[in-house]
């Protein structure tokens, strides 16, 4: 049966005191929308509809940017969910199957739930996904009869006997299209909040005799984001589940509360990762790996026995090959190394590819950029770069060739050859005591005249 999303993202999210779209604050590198959007994805959802307000410009672009062929709506007045859902309608006009209803501020329900409340679908025309909440404080009760439910009772509008009960409504809900825009079309606002709550398709439904079940998940599935406090929650609880992934994988962490994930971060087996690493989006590290401490990576790839750190950093587009190094206070950007080089302190190598068991020696800078346009530098392989060597590209260094320490490198080298691009030494006897005696001299007069 053909799947479709609807993602509830129009909320401004008042407590975040922010100008940002609240579905746009990140956890782990990535929007509350894109965690959201991901959950549904094993689903492999036919259409998107996501419904925006506050922002809707920007909501539009980060769904786009996840995935392209999502379609955002507008709901230009808040109303309650259940008229955020009225919105998606037209666009899902043409649409046949099953919906599933999710928030863009609800960034950790598991597919696997998902999938559980499409199932269940077989057996009811209306899914709810609830939990056993540990302090149910002012969410929506799920009133239940043995497996049927029956309503959900917003907390301002229950009673004290409906207050005692502990499964709650998460909101997200499950059902076919045309049941539930029948459904949604009935729904009023005589409420305490004056607000056309979704919550109210369910006895809805049970009075056109319609069944409706309810799948149950975690608590911390759950979790919806309203403040800067609980957004540092969601990000303690990612890391959490992230570092724990990690080391059921095989993955060493040395000190497992310091290593900061990425949503995407891929990590093989035996690799170690040291103290205070900190992984950006776009990473993948292949196993046998070792990540010293105190580096910082983000979009780069590191391939199986490669070294990184301590205090490095790898920016989009670094690429390491087998065994390649990379070490102190060592910035990689835009760059291949191959097999084997090394590059082993405070060296900057940006736009550029670096051949198999090539050394990089310390101090060594790729000179890429000309304030306007950036530029390549090719190095060979086997090749030998002295310390404190420019790289002014666009140039090329061969094979098998050797730049001298201090070297600035301006034209290309051929391979096997030495590069010497200095000015040649003079010594010139006496000159620094007698210049180092008349400053002196200079300053004491100066100091005597300020007296």
């Amino acid at each position: 049966m053909a799947t479709a999303l609807i993602i509830l993202a129009a909320g401004m999210g008042t407590r975040m005191n922010s100008d940002r779209p609240k579905v746009l604050h990140e956890v782990a590198g990535a929007p509350l929308l894109h965690h959201a959007m991901a959950s549904a994805a094993p689903l492999e959802p036919e259409r998107i509809v996501v419904v925006a307000g506050h922002g809707s410009e920007a909501v539009s672009r980060a769904a786009r940017a996840y995935d392209e062929t999502a379609e955002v709506v507008l709901q230009e007045e808040q109303l309650g969910t259940g008229h955020a859902v009225a919105q998606a309608r037209e666009a899902l006009a043409d649409f046949d199957g099953e919906v599933v209803v999710l928030y863009g501020d609800t960034p950790f329900i598991r597919p696997e739930t998902l999938e559980a409340m499409v199932e269940a679908r077989a057996q009811a025309d209306l899914v709810v996904l609830g939990f056993e909440a540990a302090d149910p404080g002012r969410y929506g009760r799920l009133v239940t009869q043995g497996a049927r439910l029956e309503r959900i009772v917003e907390f301002k509008d229950a009673t004290d006997e409906e207050r005692a009960i502990t499964l709650c409504n998460s909101g997200v809900i499950c059902a076919d299209r045309e049941a539930l825009f029948e459904l949604v079309a009935e729904v009023g606002n005589d409420n305490a909040s004056g607000e056309y709550y979704l919550t109210d398709v369910v006895a809805l439904a049970a009075a056109k005799g319609l069944s409706a079940t309810a799948i149950t998940c975690d608590e911390a599935e759950t979790l919806g984001i309203n403040s800067r406090a609980e957004l540092a929650a969601a990000e303690t609880a990612f890391q959490a589940r992230a570092r724990a992934e990690a080391m059921e994988m095989g993955v060493t962490l040395a000190a497992p509360e310091t290593v900061w994930f990425s949503y995407d971060t891929a990590v093989g087996r035996d690799t170690i990762v040291e103290q205070n690493v900190i992984f950006g989006p776009g990473v993948t590290v292949e196993s046998g790996a070792r990540i010293r401490a105190f580096s910082h990576l983000e979009g780069a790839h590191v391939s199986r026995g490669a070294i990184v750190g301590p205090y490095a950093r790898l920016r989009p587009g670094a690429e390491l090959a087998e065994e390649v190094h990379v070490g102190n206070f060592v910035e990689v950007k835009n760059a291949t190394l191959d097999e084997g080089a090394k590059a082993n302190h405070l060296t900057y190598l940006g736009d550029a590819h670096v051949g198999a068991g090539t050394n990089i020696g310390a101090g060594t800078i790729t000179c890429n950029y000309d304030g306007v346009f950036k530029h390549r530098t090719e190095i060979g392989a086997r090749a030998f770069i002295g310390s404190n060597t420019m790289l002014v590209a666009p140039v090329k260094v061969g094979d098998e060739a050797m730049t001298a320490t201090g070297t600035v490198v301006t034209a290309d080298v051929p391979e096997g050859a030495l590069a010497v691009g200095r000015a040649r030494q003079e010594n010139k006897p006496g000159f620094a005591r007698r210049m180092f005696e008349k400053l002196k001299s200079r300053k004491a007069r100066q100091q005597k005249e300020a007296v």
